[in-house]
């Protein structure tokens, strides 16, 4: 029950709010920034909540706190779609006509009022709650819950357990990928308005981001019920307990006397805090655990953007795509490591020498983005000048200067000289344009701008076609291949981070070392990672939107070199730091003398009273 919880946490945080991170920013006008915040919204919420949770539910009874993440996960999931019931009908993309023309009557009545200002990016404080309030229910879920299985199973199959939890928690992404991919080839209204003539390959498309986060919704609401049942402790914990042996990072002193006067009173909790604070094999694992975040939490919110400006492919494919790298590579990571772990009766020491192996391995394979890469397709007034005229970074040109275009209407069309043009308009493309049937095209005629074409479309020389010039760059398939395994490897760390942590603390800490661990990681990891992903990202963008107030919304195109170069450098920094931390870890560890966890903690019991 616990890992379907975890299944479904995933498909809406960790899929859909990642999937549907580029139509966001689209339909509601947001940068990469304030995507970045929504996605770190969940993890400010963790990590306000995940001391005081993981403290006081230790000895409570942990199904029912399950119970109330479920509902709180669903309660969440429904916020975050409201954006779309309360922002009117999607209007971009509204045809008029888009060739040159001396004057547009549309565009000389288009003056900018505070009317006309939009305010769609306000919505960002409606998805900010929805992740928060699905923050607040994966508290219990990921702090009591895992420490509710291990609790549960004998030590040694211990980690083939928390392993399949957390492979879960990957599976979910893998739905959320799927279902929401398939969502975005929805049309976000259902119905096309009249004038707009748009396909789930035009950059103006939005897809129906939305149903998917209702249904799980309520879907999440249906384990409510089965939670509140479950006794609070399951059949033959006491005995799994009392066959325990502890291996306690061994600190110079005896363990009973250093959690003598521990309880569960709130005097207690700085004290508890303190133990383990000072633990420096704990601090070490769980800042090695938190520096690995940032990228993963990066790369799973902007994976399915990186894919879809890098090489050219929709936001459904690419979601898609995305998703099929990821979640398999991280659910295999980590049912093989618990695996391993469990048959080969890994001590704590070998675990973590385990860990080191498995990130050095993922640093090599992350240098992918250095190999696999796409430069940009030639895009005038962007990546290079009107034919010598003109300049980088200015969409007018001698060849357009009468044309009065629209620099907040995006319509990109290939021109026969291949090459792209922001619109029509731009293009200079004077006369009406007809349509190519098989494919829904629209091509436009007696483009100006288009001087020195390199084939013909249906025998027009100077014209160009209503689409996004197609990307010739054939490397996909390698950095698939490549940062599949890196993705593996990286997980297959995941699962033996948490062995090591469960076993390197005192028995009556462990969940309470969970609730600090899972703040570290939000703190220095999930938090800033897809913000510092996001703000990345941005610094690479060559072309913003903009309304007809000149206020800059989302990015169109970004420099694909550059944006690799600076995915990879974050990468590569993290990975090294998080080696470094778990070989301090392994340095300091000291295997206490033998002895039973539950001797251990009845030892603790007895000195306390």
């Amino acid at each position: 029950m616990c890992t379907e919880t975890d299944s479904r946490l995933g498909i809406v945080v960790n899929g859909l709010v990642n999937v549907s991170i580029s139509t966001i920013e689209k339909r509601f006008e947001m940068n990469s920034f304030l995507s970045g915040v929504i996605s770190a919204g969940y993890d400010i919420s963790f990590c306000v909540l995940c001391l005081f949770v993981s403290f006081f539910g230790a000895r409570g009874h942990k199904p029912r706190w399950l119970a109330l993440a479920s509902f709180l996960i669903g309660l969440g999931s429904l916020v975050f779609s409201f954006p779309h019931f309360f922002s009117g009908k999607y209007i971009y993309g509204e045809r008029f006509d888009d060739t040159c023309r001396t004057f547009h009557p549309r565009a000389h009545n288009m003056s900018c009022t505070a009317e006309s200002s939009s305010t769609l990016s306000r919505f960002f404080y409606v998805f900010l709650l929805g992740q928060l309030i699905m923050g607040a229910g994966g508290t219990p879920l990921y702090t009591l819950g895992t420490v509710f299985i291990d609790d549960s199973v004998p030590k040694h199959t211990a980690s083939i357990y928390i392993g399949i939890s957390y492979a879960m928690s990957s599976l979910g992404p893998a739905i959320g990928y799927v279902l929401g991919g398939q969502m975005l080839r929805i049309y976000v209204d259902f119905k096309h308005p009249g004038s707009v003539d748009i396909d789930p390959d035009d950059p103006r498309w939005v897809g129906a981001w939305w149903i998917s986060f209702v249904v799980c919704c309520f879907g999440t609401w249906l384990l409510v019920a089965p939670f509140s049942y479950f006794p609070k402790h399951l059949p033959g914990t006491r005995k799994i307990r009392a066959d325990r042996i502890s291996e306690t990072h061994h600190q110079g002193s005896d363990t009973s006397t250093e959690c003598k006067d521990l309880g569960m009173n709130i005097k207690d909790f700085p004290v508890a805090l303190w133990r383990l604070l000072k633990n420096p094999v704990f601090m070490s694992l769980i800042i090695a655990a938190s520096l690995e975040s940032i990228q993963v939490t990066g790369f799973a919110t902007f994976l399915p953007k990186y894919i879809e400006h890098q090489f050219g492919y929709s936001a459904s494919y690419s979601a898609t795509l995305a998703g099929l790298v990821l979640v398999p590579g991280s659910s295999i990571g980590l049912m093989i490591s618990g695996t391993l772990v469990s048959k080969l009766e890994l001590s704590c020491k070998n675990v973590i020498k385990f860990i080191i192996a498995n990130c050095s391995v993922a640093l090599l394979l992350n240098m992918v983005f250095l190999f696999a890469k796409c430069g940009n397709e030639p895009f005038a007034g962007v990546s290079e000048t009107y034919n010598g005229t003109g300049t980088l970074t200015n969409l007018s040109a001698p060849c357009n200067a009468d044309c009065r275009c629209l620099e907040s209407y995006y319509s990109p069309v290939c021109g026969t000289d291949e090459v792209q043009y922001f619109s029509p308009c731009y293009a200079g493309c004077a006369a009406s344009y007809i349509r190519l049937p098989q494919r829904n095209v629209k091509v436009y005629t007696n483009c100006s701008c288009i001087v020195n074409p390199k084939h013909q479309i249906k025998n027009i020389t100077h014209g160009a076609k209503d689409e996004r010039c197609k990307s010739k760059c054939k490397v996909l398939p390698v950095f698939i291949g490549f940062f599949f395994f890196a993705v593996f490897f990286t997980f297959m760390a995941g699962t033996p981070t948490t062995v090591a942590i469960l076993r390197c603390v005192p028995e009556r800490l462990r969940s309470f070392a969970m609730g600090v661990l899972m703040l570290f990681i939000r703190i220095l990891g999930t938090i800033p990672g897809p913000i510092v992903f996001g703000v990345a990202i941005d610094e690479t963008c060559t072309l913003w939107s903009v309304d007809t107030c000149g206020v800059r919304g989302s990015c169109w195109t970004y420099d694909n070199k550059r944006m690799a170069y600076m995915l990879v450098t974050i990468s590569a920094v993290a990975k090294i730091n998080t080696i470094i931390f778990t070989v301090v870890a392994l340095v300091f560890y000291n295997p206490p003398p033998t002895q039973t966890a539950a001797s251990q903690e009845r030892d603790e019991m007895e000195t306390a009273v």
